[in-house]
């Protein structure tokens, strides 16, 4: 311990969060901004980092956001802490370097957004490590069997030589610079490039409640850490429009090639779209689309309605909604449609699935039978059901 306080007498520390991600494998809004019992995802971290400035461990945060985030993230910078928010670059290795040069301290905690549940002593055990000898990293033992699958063949690794690596990560920042620089970062944490430099680092033992969110799971345990319950809501949606000549056929933010009829509506008049909206708003407790986008407003005009709904999508996941769900059945006598079930089923799940690989839309379409308006092909009738979900903390 008085080693380290006689270093620490030669040591300033910046604490830099990388929070320049995507987040393309949970989806939907970045998780490093996600709202994770009332606060940013990447704040949770940054409050860590006031209580080190408290002690007097470190003199200052540096967060690194991509440039439409900025706005947002100041929004919520109350901290006493001196804080630098620095745009980000397009890859990782950008943005922590971009960090790293506005940085005033002589080293650096390196430390992802996406890891919420980091605590002080942890961080404090990193930076005494790094004061011995320039570098300390948190690792992990993995629990789980092993296997390298390469060229179709499987082969048994020893779990007990390989270790996950967390954040954050302490390092002498020049030196760090220097590793980078001169020897690239293709990894996926600075440690890869200091490392590669053949410089030595002190391995400090991880925390399995500091694990990164990263998919819909990591969510879900993250949320229900901060003392989360989750609430289920189901909304409906209808919708109504006549069938007249003149009029492109549009459904589901698909244009209908050589339809004789058009639906007519002051927007494009989507009706799938429209009742999609309308449930979603539903479940969320919000007024209809009537009222959000009304008919006596022109700007409305000839909308595209898969613009509209992604502005209800915005509407609702600022609230904290996911959208776990949407079923909708189409009432239609002409033209066919059955064959467009799956690309309706494509198109709307491109706008309202968080995840890529995830679908949450569903779609029927059941002709009129000759019977009433619809059977006549005077109008199409749309119904719709949606399920959102959110974790309440009250």
């Amino acid at each position: 311990m008085e080693e380290y306080t006689l270093n620490m007498k030669r040591e300033t520390w910046s604490f830099i969060i990388a929070a320049g991600g995507t987040g393309t494998r949970l989806g939907g809004i970045p998780k490093q901004f996600r709202l994770l019992n009332g606060r940013p995802v990447w704040k949770w971290s940054a409050q860590t980092a006031e209580e080190l400035w408290k002690d007097g461990v470190i003199e200052e945060l540096v967060i690194v956001v991509p440039e439409d985030h900025i706005a947002e993230v100041e929004k919520y910078c109350d901290f006493k802490i001196p804080t630098h928010i620095i745009d980000a670059g397009v890859t990782r290795s950008q943005s922590v370097m971009n960090g790293l040069k506005n940085s005033c301290g002589s080293h650096v905690l390196v430390h992802d957004a996406a890891r919420p549940f980091i605590t002080k002593e942890f961080c404090l055990d990193l930076i005494k490590n790094a004061s011995v000898c320039g570098a300390s990293i948190p690792l992990i033992e993995s629990t789980d069997s092993l296997k390298k699958v390469t060229a179709g063949r499987m082969i048994s690794a020893d779990r007990k030589e390989y270790f996950r690596a967390q954040t954050p990560q302490a390092f002498e920042k020049a030196s760090l610079i220097n590793a980078i620089n001169s020897f690239g970062f293709e990894g996926t944490d600075e440690a890869a490039a200091w490392t590669a430099s053949e410089r030595n680092i002190l391995c400090a033992k991880g925390l399995e409640t500091n694990f990164k969110i990263t998919t819909k799971f990591d969510w879900d345990v993250a949320s229900l850490i901060t003392g989360g319950n989750k609430i289920q809501r189901t909304g409906h949606g209808f919708d109504i429009h006549q069938l007249v000549k003149g009029r492109k056929l549009i459904l589901a933010g698909v244009e209908i090639e050589n339809s004789e009829f058009g639906l007519l509506g002051h927007s494009d008049a989507d009706i799938i779209l429209h009742t999609v909206m309308d449930a979603i708003l539903g479940a969320a407790g919000q007024p209809d689309i009537g009222t959000i986008f009304p008919a006596s407003d022109p700007k409305w005009k000839n909308a595209d309605s898969s613009e509209l709904l992604k502005t209800v999508i915005c509407k609702v996941r600022s609230d904290g909604w996911n959208i776990d769900w949407v079923d909708v059945t189409l009432q239609a006598q002409a033209p066919k449609l059955g064959h467009m079930v799956p690309v309706f089923i494509s198109n709307v799940t491109s706008i309202i699935a968080e995840n890529q690989n995830e679908i949450n839309f569903n779609i029927k379409v059941k002709s009129g039978e000759n019977c009433g308006s619809v059977g006549r092909s005077e109008c199409m009738i749309c119904h719709g059901v949606a399920t959102l979900s959110k974790y309440d903390w009250n």
